[in-house]
């Protein structure tokens, strides 16, 4: 397996850090627009592993299929994996096809908003535009492999688990995330600053949120018939989350579970809430007041810049605020429905990821290093054959029994990274 990873952020850099302790692949080479952080990340595990020559590191342009297809090419990739902000995705989907190479993604294509109803069903949801391909990808006997960061991903994963082995009829899957997370400026003093890309918070948080329910897909005859949208911040619950973490208030958000899970598993409702917290939902709901949540370029003083690139820009960098960052955070899904005994249950399956933990054994803040993980777990069970198929498909479409067994399993064997089942 030779590994093309495009994108040397928070996100790309933690993913080359636990590659480097792996050896189911000859040569893995790290692309970014800036091929200075792409270097520093190959300097990074190559510190980490001394004598490492596997790791490259190379420029690319993500949002040019053709210069994507061309790196591709030259490197020699079997498989790409997209680090790169969901923005880009259709350029390196586009470009891994045309060369020939099989794709993973962390994100999907994004969803447009309805130009006239803010809180109607979008003309475009997430990933709609990957799925539109996928009789080309079946075709050309590749694959592309969406949605495996964590959230999608682990998540999805934790689904397929369910399903298969805890129970005989699901109500709903729930997907849950929360955190008890605090960022301390240079004053020592709690400050704000987002876990991940704020340009994707925005994103996801600020778009209606969609829900997917059986009855609804049954009575319009199609799977697309069970797809509703809410206003954003929709149906808040207090959920308790495990490991001291606690009860955190969560509330609907866009993600791409609920576009995921419904096409392989059987759940009469689909849903994502998100534990934002009362600060980041003021917050989202000034920028949107004001307009900043827009991708619209304006002119300021003869330059071109979108508001939301602004908000970005100006706020830290996710990679780098580890130091300063305490506290724990959770992805999981929770599952109600019948068990397997015919009773009723309530089962949140999760995984954690503690800050001081990832900041001590691999430089990467807990969020964006608990998203990177999946994906390699995912490239590893690809390279031994485990998981195999062609076409657009999502976690749930692969056996979940492997994933979590190699994900678990003590190092040097598996990642050494448990995850729990709980019952609520």
């Amino acid at each position: 397996m030779r590994v093309l990873m495009i994108g040397a952020g928070g996100v790309g850099d933690a993913a080359a850090k636990i590659a480097v302790e792996r050896d189911f692949f000859d040569v893995f080479v790290v692309a970014d627009y800036d091929v200075e952080r792409a270097q520093r990340t190959v300097s990074a595990v190559q510190e980490r592993r001394p004598g490492e020559r596997r790791f490259h590191a190379v420029g690319v342009d993500a949002s040019d299929a053709e210069n994507v297809a061309a790196m591709i090419r030259l490197t020699g990739a079997t498989h790409v994996l997209n680090a790169v902000d969901p923005r880009f995705v259709m350029p390196v989907f586009d470009g891994c096809l045309a060369a020939g190479a099989n794709y993973l993604d962390m994100a999907m294509s994004l969803s447009n908003r309805h130009p006239d109803k803010p809180f109607a069903m979008t003309h475009v949801k997430l990933g709609d535009e990957q799925f539109a391909k996928a009789h080309d990808w079946e075709q050309a006997g590749k694959l592309a492999l969406v949605g495996i960061g964590v959230e999608p991903g682990l998540s999805d994963v934790f689904a397929r688990y369910a399903q298969d082995n805890l129970f005989s009829e699901i109500d709903e899957l729930g997907t849950r995330d929360g955190a008890n997370l605090a960022y301390f400026g240079p004053d020592g003093s709690e400050a704000f600053a987002p876990g991940f890309s704020m340009w994707t918070i925005i994103e996801e948080c600020l778009n209606p949120p969609v829900v997917w329910e059986k009855e609804r897909a049954e009575k319009g005859g199609s799977l697309e018939a069970g797809f509703f949208t809410l206003p954003p911040f929709s149906e808040p619950e207090v959920f308790d989350f495990p490991e001291g973490i606690g009860p955190v208030e969560c509330v609907q958000v866009e993600h791409e579970e609920v576009l995921l899970m419904p096409r392989w598993l059987d759940a009469k409702r689909v849903t994502f809430k998100y534990g934002l917290g009362e600060q980041m939902i003021s917050i989202l709901k000034a920028l949107n007041a004001l307009g900043l949540d827009s991708t619209d370029p304006i002119t300021i003083k003869g330059v071109q810049v979108a508001p939301r690139d602004i908000v970005a820009a100006v706020l830290p960098d996710p990679a780098t605020i580890g130091p300063q960052l305490t506290g724990k955070t959770c992805a999981g899904v929770h599952v109600t429905g019948t068990g397997k005994d015919g009773r009723p249950r309530s089962t949140y399956l999760y995984h954690v990821a503690d800050n001081e933990v990832t900041m001590r054994e691999y430089g990467a803040q807990c969020i964006v290093w608990q998203t990177a993980i999946n994906p390699i777990v995912a490239l590893e069970l690809l390279a031994n054959g485990t998981w195999a198929g062609s076409g657009v498909l999502g976690p749930e479409a692969f056996q979940a029994e492997p994933f979590l067994e190699l994900l678990a399993a003590p190092q040097p064997e598996g990642y050494g990274s448990a995850w729990g089942i709980e019952e609520k």
